[in-house]
């Protein structure tokens, strides 16, 4: 199944996410990811959903989106040129036997450690999935103890 980016622009009030949930929901649609924060224009969010499936799917689901009354404008990335950003933290397993090496890595692949401690490291990554992914298998063996992701935002180049 293709991975489609749906960034939708709405109102930024009270009860948009649950009725933009609710329609995923109601449809079968399962999201990979969502994010949603405040534009420029207080009066205006931007919700990034990462959802898979076909092509005939994510025709519904844009027609769905457009039907919302606090749909202002809907925008699909996955076609177009794009960058597109996930943040991560991670929690990492790290004593004086292996923290240089963790530190290699995180270095070679621009990430930040943010916290240190006797038996862990925290370490904050920004990239793509793919980038994000390596980052994931690259430290998995060392011990990952916990881990949070932001979700996918992204933005149309050029324009």
């Amino acid at each position: 199944m293709m991975r489609h980016i749906i960034s939708a622009l709405v109102e930024n009030k009270s009860g948009v996410l649950a009725r933009m949930v609710t329609l995923f929901a109601a449809r079968g649609f399962n999201i990979d990811s969502l994010t949603v924060g405040e534009t420029d224009d207080p009066s205006v969010s931007r919700m990034t959903i990462v959802v898979r499936g076909d092509e005939k799917i994510l025709e519904q689901i844009e027609k769905q989106l457009n039907k919302l009354i606090d749909v202002i404008k809907v925008y699909e990335y996955s076609g177009a040129e794009h960058i597109e950003r996930d943040l991560v933290l991670m929690r990492v397993k790290a004593d004086k036997s292996n923290r240089s090496e963790i530190l290699q890595i995180v270095d070679i692949l621009h990430g930040t450690i943010v916290d240190v401690s006797r038996e862990s490291v925290i370490i904050e990554v920004t990239g793509d999935e793919r980038k994000i992914q390596a980052f994931i298998n690259m430290l998995k063996p060392f011990g990952i103890k916990e881990m949070v992701r932001t979700g996918v935002i992204a933005i149309a180049r050029g324009k």
